[in-house]
Order: C-alpha cells, then sequence, then structure tokens
C-alpha cells in the first residue's frame, strides 16, 4: 500500500516538474526579451569617430555631440578610434595621429574610466561585459526551475492532498 502513495507522489512531482520546466523556460525567455540591452551580442568592431574642430570644442568646454560621454562593450569587443580632427587625441593607452586609427581590444569584463583628449572632462567611461550566451540562459533555468517545481509540488498537496481510500486501500487525489 505504502508502494502506492510513494507511487502517487513520484507521478504528481514528474507532473509538476514538467510543468515547472516548461513555465521557467517561458517565463525566463520572456523575462530575457523584454529587458535585453546592449551586452546581448556577440562581439565585434566598434568604431568612434572623432569628427573634425573636436580639439577646438574641447577647449571652449564643450564635448562634440558626436561623442557619447559612456560607452558599453562585450568581452571581445574591438574599440577602433578614428580620428579625423586636425590634432591628435588620446584615450587611455590609445594615442591616436590626425588621420589615423587606433583600437583597443576588450579582454575582459570591468568598467573602466580612461583619460580621454576628446572629452571637456577629459574622461570617458567604458563598461565591458561579459556576453549573454545561450549556457547562461540555461544556467538560469537549471536554477529556477527546480525551485519553482518544489513550490508547485508543495503547493498542490496543500490544496489537492493525496489520500488513501479507506474501503480499497487505494490512493486517491482530492479534486
Amino acid at each position: 500500500m505504502m508502494a502506492k502513495v510513494y507511487k502517487a507522489y513520484l507521478l504528481r512531482l514528474g507532473i509538476i516538474g514538467v510543468i515547472s520546466i516548461i513555465f521557467a523556460l517561458a517565463f525566463n525567455e520572456i523575462t530575457y526579451r523584454l529587458q535585453k540591452d546592449q551586452a546581448d551580442r556577440a562581439p565585434g568592431t566598434i568604431q568612434l569617430v572623432i569628427p573634425d574642430g573636436t580639439a577646438k570644442l574641447v577647449e571652449a568646454g564643450q564635448n562634440p555631440v558626436s561623442i557619447p560621454e559612456e560607452m558599453v562593450f562585450v568581452t571581445g569587443d574591438i574599440l577602433e578610434v578614428v580620428n579625423m580632427d586636425s590634432a591628435p587625441h588620446q584615450l587611455g593607452p590609445i594615442w591616436v595621429p590626425p588621420g589615423a586609427t587606433g583600437r583597443l581590444v576588450m579582454e575582459k569584463a570591468e568598467k573602466l574610466a580612461y583619460t580621454c583628449s576628446f572629452q571637456a572632462d577629459q574622461y570617458l567611461g567604458l563598461d565591458v561585459r561579459p556576453p549573454t550566451t545561450f549556457g547562461t540562459r540555461i544556467v538560469a533555468l537549471s536554477l529556477s526551475a527546480p525551485t519553482v517545481a518544489t513550490l508547485l509540488f508543495l503547493y498542490s498537496l496543500l490544496v489537492y492532498p493525496v489520500k488513501i481510500n479507506e474501503n480499497n486501500g487505494s490512493v486517491v487525489s482530492v479534486t
């Protein structure tokens, strides 16, 4: 008789486990797509063009409109600084003479604050993030599905307890 009770619990746990995986997969995918940001892409080359006249704007205390104050990258990105200005410029370790191009490889996830000659405040923030991969999404699913399954299983036992029929010893669920 106890084997029937265990079988009823295991069957319920199995059904709830499958439902939980489907629910967690759908919920994780929906929230991923709603919160998708600039780090959810493959690494590539990002060009930052310093327009002509930038040095004069910086001397006057103004920032060029086309250059952002903060930039977000993915590990493996290459920042390509193209200097179209008549003056040389520097971004951290990159020295870019007029008409030249400098490159900086984003090797690891970190927040960087580089000195920058083409910004009025002499600073450019770079945020390098790890890319969101299929593996990280699977880890999220493997963390959420067991939790959901456990909670739903316990809730189902409270709402629909497994009972034993007193007359013939069979297992029944109250619905």
